[in-house]
């Protein structure tokens, strides 16, 4: 595989946390080239006559903004998409489903409330947010949901194919991310009370964070690959699937 030696201007970054969400992507590519900043690697390569950057980001939210801000600067990107498996909080959801994210969240910035030691914890009283990008950063607690939207041609794009997902059915909401795997069935429908969560991963608010401040269009999309509120089994063939329709997306979004 060769090494990466040049600057990139017009191309698209195609993100995924861990190998079962990219691995099948970098074997597409033709003329690919590698390159490892950090502990994060890229691969830049054609398909279909399209110029991407596949990312593996590693999981959390720290690499997830970690990879973008290289991406960023390193290969000026069109366009980002966050994309790979999540669980599901919505019980109408189904492992195969697939999340558009008109909107990305981080549930995990949290301000909780004072308790007497010995009160004991309770996560189901967190419900006020932290803002983590307040207009005014003087305020030492800017106490407010941040939703980071969707960039409107990426999901123009994703709205024009989804008719060609074949797997599952092709939904519209809010991803929420955090550093946090919950399994407490009121947690979870408490967080989609709270924010109106569809399902729940560890990247992509922070990815749409940095990809904001340096106006960089960026759209998250995300397979079920399990859903512990309808007892949905984890089928790590869902990471193939939303790599598939990703693909889609990108082709459309570079013809238009």
């Amino acid at each position: 595989m060769k090494v990466f030696t040049g600057r990139l201007i017009n191309c698209v970054v195609i993100q995924a946390a861990l190998p079962l969400e990219c691995e099948y992507l970098v074997g597409l590519l033709v003329n690919v080239q590698q390159e490892t900043r950090g502990g994060w690697v890229f691969w830049r390569g054609e398909y279909q006559g399209m110029d991407l950057i596949v990312s593996k980001t590693r999981m959390g939210l720290s690499n997830a903004a970690a990879a973008t801000a290289i991406a960023i600067e390193r290969y000026q990107p069109r366009a980002i998409i966050n994309q790979g498996t999540s669980g599901g909080h919505n019980p109408d959801l189904n492992v195969f489903d697939i999340v558009l994210g008109l909107e990305t969240t981080n549930f995990g910035m949290v301000k909780t409330p004072f308790s007497e030691r010995g009160a004991g914890s309770n996560s189901l009283h967190w419900h006020e947010a932290f803002d983590m990008l307040p207009d005014d950063e003087s305020d030492p607690e800017p106490i407010r949901k941040r939703y980071y939207p969707a960039d409107a041609a990426l999901l123009t794009a994703a709205r024009a194919v989804k008719q060609t997902y074949a797997q599952g059915q092709v939904v519209e909401g809010v991803i929420g991310s955090a550093d946090c795997w919950n399994n407490e069935l009121d947690r979870i429908a408490f967080l989609r009370e709270m924010y109106g969560t569809e399902v729940e991963e560890m990247e992509a608010a922070s990815v749409a964070q940095i990809a904001q401040q340096y106006g960089v269009p960026m759209m998250a999309i995300r397979v079920v690959s399990n859903n512990i509120t309808n007892g949905g089994a984890y089928n790590p063939d869902t990471g193939k699937a939303c790599q598939d329709f990703v693909l889609q997306v990108v082709a459309q979004y570079l013809r238009t």
